[in-house]
């Protein structure tokens, strides 16, 4: 049997774990550039709606010019019909005048008549005179109102061109900014994943001698019974030596990693399938969260940087082997540590 163990354990040590951290190394890459593009999506759609607002405002406003300025136009054409029949009453007039003026060079008797006639004739003349005069006045104001309008079109017409081509620039900022943060986070995440696979070997070094110690994935797992009495959420005093090493390897890596870096290391609690029921803890939920929350205390009062763990429980909803044994049980009550960013 140790021989069949040793073959195990050199087949596993030579082959997964590289395997393993690469291809997670790849799916963190592939989220934080998803994010990144739904972001940039996010911000780029509620520009877009600014603008689209702002663009539809100006096109009403061209809209209510127009009906004032066809309006406008209207009141013209309708003066000038009345200037029009103005100018052929006085022609009227006029004609009627000279009629009158030859009657009275070839009948005396009717001079006096006729002149009466002459002078209301005149009266008119004057009042269409007048009349003519005001509704010039009204044309020559309309021309300056359909100037002031026109310049008013033309002064929109330019503002929706600059908004236009804001928004186009815009466009090119924001493409060129996503971008630059595509190419910032992935560097990141390269970063970050240097330091963990670094950070990994470096426990793997410190607690080479623990076979309840290893390596699944992304994370490097404690086997329940290293750290807990069954059932309970209280530290072994047995577990705390391998605690301190993490600790020490925890405080040595917040060193080393560029403050830039927003990093955090989660400590997960999970436990077996078999439910708990007690007054300090009523499910499995309350004993995982309790005892990833007492792990993440305790390296706390080891020197860790309080902002740079997190604690959560799974209870037993995310089992590393979904088998029904005691060694399936085993294997699932477990802490876990995983170097992730914030």
């Amino acid at each position: 049997m140790p021989a069949v163990r040793r073959r195990r354990a050199q087949r596993g040590i030579d082959y997964w774990p590289g395997f393993v951290d690469a291809l997670s190394t790849l799916v963190l890459v592939v989220v934080f550039l998803l994010s990144v593009f739904m972001v940039a999506q996010f911000f780029l759609t509620r520009e877009l709606s600014g603008k689209d607002t702002a663009l539809q405002q100006l096109n009403a406003q061209i809209a209510q010019l127009t009906d004032l300025l066809a309006l406008e136009r209207t009141g013209k054409r309708s003066l000038q019909d009345q200037l029009s029949a103005l100018q052929a009453s006085l022609s009227s007039t006029e004609g009627e005048r000279d009629r009158l003026q030859a009657q009275l060079s070839s009948s005396t008797g009717a001079a006096s008549a006729a002149g009466g006639q002459i002078a209301a004739l005149k009266g008119q003349l004057s009042k269409q005179k007048s009349i003519s005069d005001q509704a010039l006045a009204q044309i020559e104001l309309l021309n300056q109102q359909i100037a002031a309008l026109r310049r008013q079109i033309s002064a929109l017409e330019d503002a929706l061109d600059a908004s236009e081509k804001n928004n186009k620039e815009s466009q090119a900022k924001i493409a060129d900014l996503g971008s630059r943060l595509n190419v910032a986070l992935a560097k990141r995440v390269q970063e970050l994943a240097r330091y963990r696979s670094d950070f990994f070997g470096r426990l793997r070094q410190i607690l080479a001698d623990r076979p309840d110690i290893h390596v699944v994935g992304d994370r490097f797992v404690f086997q329940s019974e290293v750290l807990f009495p069954t059932g309970v959420a209280t530290l072994n005093p047995d577990g705390l030596p391998e605690l301190d090493k993490l600790a020490s390897a925890i405080i040595q890596l917040e060193k080393e990693i560029p403050p830039d870096i927003n990093w955090v290391l989660q400590v997960n609690g999970h436990t077996d399938a078999r439910p708990i029921s007690s007054p300090q803890f009523p499910s499995n939920w309350e004993l995982s969260a309790a005892r990833a929350i007492a792990v993440v205390k305790y390296l706390i009062s080891k020197g860790v940087d309080p902002e740079r763990l997190v604690a959560a429980g799974y209870g037993q909803y995310d089992p590393i082997d979904p088998g029904t044994t005691e060694e399936a049980y085993r294997k699932n009550r477990r802490i876990e540590l995983k170097l992730t960013a914030r």
